[in-house]
């Protein structure tokens, strides 16, 4: 079977969508409803966060969303059997699981890559994952089960480096805006957009999506200039947290993000 993520590269390459949220957050049966309205409104592409009780990359708005999920009972195996469900209701678009190693790494790293692709996840976002133990030990595992790996990249990722995770890379490379926490912001700095415009110049074999500070139709539209599209997070968490009718919510979101 195709993988969902490469099918979407190769059939689209600008304006793509991917939303972040946290699995478990606001409720613990939040995760299945959330992935159908957002496949009903238009993303591109999901994103589910691993709860996890130390999320040192993440800004508050995540953190704090970490927390809730965790104080609601959320876990690695409750979030593959959710996943199950997401393909169930017949979600068809590409899924990504992304969180931290330690809660992985708990669970089994082989057990949890063999478990998340039979759920129906294509992808995978582990951002402490160090290049050379992926490439030593993971990427045939990762490889005979048709998920893809996606690395980040910030502005302080030297050229050399880029390259070798790009070589690396089935999918796309997650491309983060600043090298700070996550978080929404209303517009992009000049130093991001020369960032943006040297990635673009590098010639790379996959494409990228841009990430941190995407709250907005202007940021999401300013990304999509430079890459295939963004990923959205702090800002749609805030949207969870403060909904009375997320079915509205979520399609208002992502109307007015894509413009």
């Amino acid at each position: 079977m195709k993988n969902r993520i490469t099918n979407l590269f190769s059939t689209k390459n600008k304006g793509i969508l991917s939303v972040f949220y946290t699995a478990g957050f606001p409720n613990m049966d939040s995760t299945v409803t959330i992935a159908k309205l957002l496949d009903q409104s238009g993303a591109d592409i999901i994103e589910i966060g691993i709860p996890f009780s130390d999320p040192v990359a993440d800004g508050p708005t995540i953190q704090q969303s970490n927390k809730i999920a965790l104080d609601n009972g959320m876990s690695v195996k409750l979030l593959i059997e959710q996943v199950k469900e997401i393909r169930k209701q017949n979600v068809k678009v590409p899924i990504i699981l992304m969180g931290y190693l330690n809660p992985v790494m708990q669970y089994g790293i082989e057990k949890f890559v063999k478990d998340a692709a039979e759920a129906g996840a294509d992808g995978l976002i582990l951002p402490d994952m160090p290049l050379y133990e992926y490439e030593e030990h993971y990427k045939s595992l990762f490889e005979a089960n048709n998920l893809c790996n996606t690395f980040l990249i910030s502005p302080t990722t030297s050229e050399e480096r880029i390259k070798r995770i790009d070589s690396l890379t089935k999918g796309f490379i997650y491309a983060v805006s600043a090298s700070s926490t996550t978080g929404a912001k209303n517009t992009f700095a000049d130093e991001q957009v020369q960032y943006f415009e040297k990635l673009n110049g590098m010639s790379l074999i996959n494409p990228f999506l841009i990430g941190f500070g995407i709250s907005n139709n202007h940021t999401f539209s300013k990304a999509s200039e430079y890459s295939a599209g963004a990923i959205v997070g702090s800002a749609f968490i805030n949207l969870l947290k403060d909904s009375k009718d997320l079915d509205t919510d979520i399609l208002n979101f992502v109307k007015q993000l894509k413009g």
